[in-house]
């Protein structure tokens, strides 16, 4: 245990923001990582429970306890060993991940929870800086070759886990640069690309292959799926070549909004717009760029996508922005007694919302309105929940200027043309269909194909998709190899 009064001595100390007028002027991350001193005292905090419910509540099973003690002993560098043990890619986690952790935390029953996140990230930063963090190439080569499809969070981590257990791995990705949504999806401002950057150095120095711009199967023409390939490969030729595949691409059939105006000019999915400013915060092409500077947005999507459009929209110079959210507004405050140590429902306020803007709940469009098939506005009404459906209110009928409407309201399943090209069936919600247990192992029905991440479970946490790819590489590795030394 850190120090056994910690949590009665200490409140928690969160990590700090550089302030919106200053932070909207760029792309930057602008989240403060803990200082070294204060990392220390929060890991104090952290009570060594004899039941740790952070470790079930995070997906990786992160080993909390242990590098929270390390921490307030000062020995980091055991601190990040303890981390990269569960988690490839802490420097993700602890910048986007939404913290479970931390809402599973004992001392979150009926105070405020350890940290966890920003002790993470303090972690894994630190390790950065000092050079802790460098290639582990495998000490034998096993011979077996693996293609692993798409390079997103599942993809890496499980490219990263095969290559050490001495296989030849290579990654395809569709698009110019390796990180799937980490890179086109997540703004800069949330994390970085760097990151993703000197992850992909260490993997190549591990012996991993990337190729980009390399579309496996085919996309659907009506599905504006964020895609810059200059080459198309046929799965059946990648069945043949190597002795196993994962499939570990993302959820990104885009859930649409079918209502009368849909067609008009200024309506688009939130990852059209999305990777489009980061593709140009990195010196790509800006030709065509839909832009909100000078208009009045609307954000369709009350989730972290749609946020992340508010953000976007604050730094491009938009004259206004409103989010909608379909659902009632829940309450500030969970009721802790009924929640934890689950995730709970309660009003979430992002750094996107503090820098400005407008929500609006319990809504829906009726309609977008225009002229000339260009959008000038949206008809909304208001709407309440009896008996589990969903009631219009008589004469709510609203009028909303708009010059662009951005549709964020999730993912259903994979685009169609990349399971069907590998013969792969899908569950009943059009995911790649494979188990997790020992049985099952992330198997497709299509011999020495796996399916791993949003492809296989659906739009999810990019903890998830890290912990998914390091349990199908160990039984990727295990089809091959007979058994396999690679945590689960």
């Amino acid at each position: 245990m850190a120090k056994i009064t910690g949590f009665l001595e200490y409140n928690r100390v969160s990590d700090t923001y550089e302030p919106a007028d200053a932070r909207l002027r760029h792309y930057r991350e602008f989240v403060h990582t803990l200082k070294d001193g204060d990392a220390k005292q929060q890991a104090a905090r952290c009570m060594d429970c004899g039941i740790p419910f952070c470790n079930n509540g995070c997906p990786v099973n992160n080993i909390i306890p242990d590098f929270n003690d390390l921490v307030y002993q000062n020995d980091w560098k055991s601190a990040i060993d303890v981390l990269h043990s569960t988690n490839n890619f802490p420097e993700f986690t602890g910048r986007i991940c939404p913290a479970p952790c931390e809402a599973a935390c004992t001392l979150n029953f009926n105070d405020d929870a350890v940290g966890i996140k920003s002790i993470e990230r303090a972690i894994i930063d630190r390790a950065w800086e000092e050079g802790w963090v460098t290639p582990q190439p495998p000490a034998f080569v096993t011979g077996k070759t693996v293609a692993v499809i798409g390079s997103g969070p599942a993809g890496m981590a499980a490219a990263q886990q095969l290559a050490r257990a001495g296989h030849a791995v290579t990654v395809f990705e569709k698009n110019e640069r390796v990180g799937g949504l980490l890179r086109y999806g997540i703004p800069d401002f949330k994390m970085e690309k760097h990151q993703i950057d000197r992850r992909v150095e260490q993997m190549q120095a591990e012996g991993v292959v990337f190729r980009t711009g390399v579309l496996v199967g085919e996309l659907p023409e009506k599905l504006k799926v964020t895609s810059h390939h200059t080459e198309t490969v046929n799965p059946d030729d990648l069945k043949a070549e190597f002795d196993a595949v994962l499939l570990s691409g993302g959820a990104e059939h885009p859930r649409d909004l079918p209502v009368p105006g849909r067609e008009m000019s200024g309506v688009h999915f939130a990852m059209e717009f999305l990777p489009q400013q980061n593709r140009v915060n990195h010196g790509g092409p800006t030709d065509g760029q839909i832009l909100a500077t000078g208009k009045n947005v609307i954000v369709i999507g009350g989730g972290d996508t749609g946020s992340d459009c508010m953000g976007t929209s604050h730094r491009q110079g938009a004259k206004s922005v409103t989010q909608f959210e379909l659902m009632p507004m829940p309450p500030e405050e969970e009721y802790k007694p009924l929640s934890w140590p689950y995730w709970p429902y309660r009003l979430r306020t992002s750094s996107s919302h503090q820098e400005g803007g407008v929500r609006e709940f319990a809504i829906a469009t009726r309609e977008f309105a225009g002229e000339d098939g260009k959008l000038i506005g949206i008809r909304t009404v208001r709407v309440q929940w009896e008996g589990g459906k969903m009631v219009e209110v008589e004469g709510s009928e609203e009028f909303l200027p708009a010059d662009l409407v951005l549709l964020a309201m999730g993912f259903m399943s994979p685009v169609d043309g990349i399971l069907e090209k590998f013969g792969v069936e899908r569950d009943g919600r059009g995911n790649a269909q494979a188990g997790t247990d020992d049985e099952t192992g992330y198997f497709t029905n299509v011999p020495g194909v796996f399916a791993a991440g949003d492809m296989r479970r659906g739009q999810s946490l990019v903890v998830w998709a890290i912990r998914e790819g390091r349990q199908a590489a160990r039984e990727i590795d295990r089809f091959l190899m007979g058994t396999s030394l690679l945590p689960r």
